[in-house]
This record gives C-alpha cells, sequence and structure tokens, in this order.
C-alpha cells in the first residue's frame, strides 16, 4: 500500500471518529497540498457514501452524506425534514440567525482583509488556494454577545429556558462554542450550512429586516454596512465555477 493510501486512510479514519479536524492538522495541510492524498481520500470515503466538506474560509473540513448515501439512510421523508439532527424547528430558527449574525460579518472581513493586503503577497500553498490570502476564519469571526441576544430574539425563540437548550444543542453538534457570556463560531457553522443559498435569501429577504433588530455591538454594524452591497458579497469557491 502507498504511503499517499496509508494517509488517506488515516485522515479518513480521524474525520469518522472526530466528526471535524483543523485544516492546521498536519495530515489535512498534507492532503491540501498533494493532491493524490486528496483523491484517494475522496475515493476513500465515497466508497462509503461519505464526501469530504471543505471551505477556504472556514478553518476546518469535515464530513457529509453523498445524496445516494441520503437517500438510503434517511428515505424521502427524511430528506424532506428541515434537518436530520433532530434539532427542533425553533432550534434550526436559532442556528440560521446565528449564522447570519457569525458568518456574513466574518466572511466580509476575511475578503476585505484579503483585498487590503494586496494581490503582490504570495496565496496560501494548498490545490484551492485563491489567487490573494484569506485569514484564518478565527482572526476574523465575531463573538456574540449572549445577553444581546437574549434581549433581541428571546422571544421569537422560545424565551431564554429554549433559548438555553438550543444553544446546548447546537454546541454540541458543533455549530458554535461559548466563551463565558459571549458565543463564537463552531467548527461546522460554515462548513454544514451553504452560504450562496442563504446568504441573499438573508440580505435580500424578509429576514434581513428581522436580523436589523440586534443590538450586538459587533454583528449590527457589520449587517448594516452589507446589506446595500449584497451582491458584491462572493461566492464561495465551490459555488464560483
Amino acid at each position: 500500500m502507498s504511503a499517499a493510501l496509508d494517509d488517506a486512510a488515516a485522515l479518513a479514519a480521524q474525520l469518522l471518529a472526530r466528526r471535524w479536524l483543523p485544516r492546521s492538522h498536519p495530515l489535512v495541510r498534507r492532503a491540501l497540498i498533494d493532491t493524490d492524498i486528496w483523491t484517494a481520500l475522496s475515493e476513500r470515503l465515497a466508497a462509503v457514501g461519505l464526501r469530504v466538506i471543505d471551505n477556504l474560509y472556514a478553518d476546518h473540513i469535515s464530513v457529509a452524506m453523498l445524496r445516494p448515501a441520503e437517500v438510503a439512510v434517511f428515505g424521502e421523508t427524511g430528506l424532506a425534514a428541515n434537518n436530520n439532527l433532530d434539532l427542533p424547528r425553533d432550534g434550526v430558527a436559532l442556528l440560521v440567525i446565528l449564522w447570519a449574525l457569525i458568518v456574513l460579518p466574518k466572511r466580509q472581513r476575511q475578503v476585505a482583509r484579503a483585498d487590503a493586503k494586496g494581490a503582490g503577497q504570495e496565496g496560501q500553498n494548498e490545490m484551492f488556494a485563491t489567487d490573494k490570502p484569506l485569514p484564518t476564519a478565527a482572526s476574523v469571526s465575531p463573538t456574540l454577545s449572549y445577553r444581546s441576544l437574549l434581549v433581541d430574539f428571546g422571544n421569537q425563540l422560545g424565551k431564554k429556558m429554549r433559548l438555553d437548550t438550543n444553544l446546548k444543542l447546537l454546541e454540541r453538534n458543533g455549530f458554535i462554542t461559548r466563551r463565558g457570556e459571549d458565543i463564537a463560531e463552531g467548527p461546522l457553522l460554515d462548513l454544514l450550512l451553504d452560504y450562496d443559498t442563504l446568504a441573499p435569501r438573508i440580505l435580500d429577504g424578509a429576514l434581513a429586516d428581522v436580523l436589523a433588530r440586534t443590538t450586538d455591538p459587533l454583528a449590527a454594524p457589520a449587517l448594516a454596512q452589507m446589506r446595500p452591497s449584497a451582491d458584491a458579497i462572493p461566492l464561495s469557491p465551490e459555488q464560483d465555477d
């Protein structure tokens, strides 16, 4: 067995065991610059109905089911559900709001800082790299005030008890992390939710008016700045082809 397949097998096993891995992980970094390892990893996962989830704007990679596997596992009824993590409806609503308040401002900062560095600098040394270096998610991802979230959206999300319960569910599933009274991006928040589907629906739809009520000191000005220039927000690399 070749070294490339050995690395791919080890990486596949770790992804299955841990659900996500940071891009800084030695095996992940190796796979991102070695097409043979990446191809072998994709083939091994595809053999069991899985695919790699990767996003230049996120600091982690993860795995998800291929569509035929989703049908086989969940059936048509399961695919018609709003999620397959058994999140209640108010939990899904909270997830979308947190995604909008965290990921949208983060993406704006990443692109702005990459532009500021100029095209003269070398990009990331990865096969998925763009022509401009992107700041890590951790360096630009905003944190949300729990108290502001409760005041701004508590009544719509079931008040404090339901909000606390659903925050624990989202944390357990890797969407968020808690830092005392603050809520931060988790490993899966910018991986499992489709930016190109959600961003225009939020910025150009009725949810934009709902989010405009946020008093969070970091999210509020960022969202206010983004709304007039929603068309300028870039597509993710996967969807830009």
